[in-house]
């Protein structure tokens, strides 16, 4: 995978916060705040499940694209940073899904 293209995504959408929403789609989305922004996250994930249960590969990759766009809004939006998450996934790797999980606090 090319994270660059993650990180200067990212980058954008920074740039974006506090500009004008009616230029920026990304300005309106931080306008509209946390629980908005959330539940985009949301719609675009149903919508990539959705593509992925009618096994429309192209659609699969459009709204995968969306997904991953708004989820990195999501983290600008509360202060975090791809790597973050990147660096949990560096820490779950070659641990099996079934052990990690049950690692987990309850």
């Amino acid at each position: 995978m090319d994270a660059s293209i993650l990180d200067r995504l990212y980058q954008t959408i920074l740039s974006r916060r506090g500009t004008d929403p009616q230029q920026s789609y990304t300005a309106s989305l931080f306008g509209r705040g946390h629980a908005h922004i959330a539940r985009k996250v949301g719609e675009e994930a149903m919508e990539t499940v959705i593509a992925a249960v009618e096994e429309d590969h192209k659609a699969i990759v459009s709204e995968s694209a969306d997904l991953l766009f708004h989820l990195l809004v999501l983290l600008a939006d509360h202060g975090l940073k791809p790597e973050e998450v990147f660096a949990e996934l560096e820490r779950r790797e070659g641990t099996s899904g079934v052990a990690e999980k049950a690692s987990r606090a309850r």
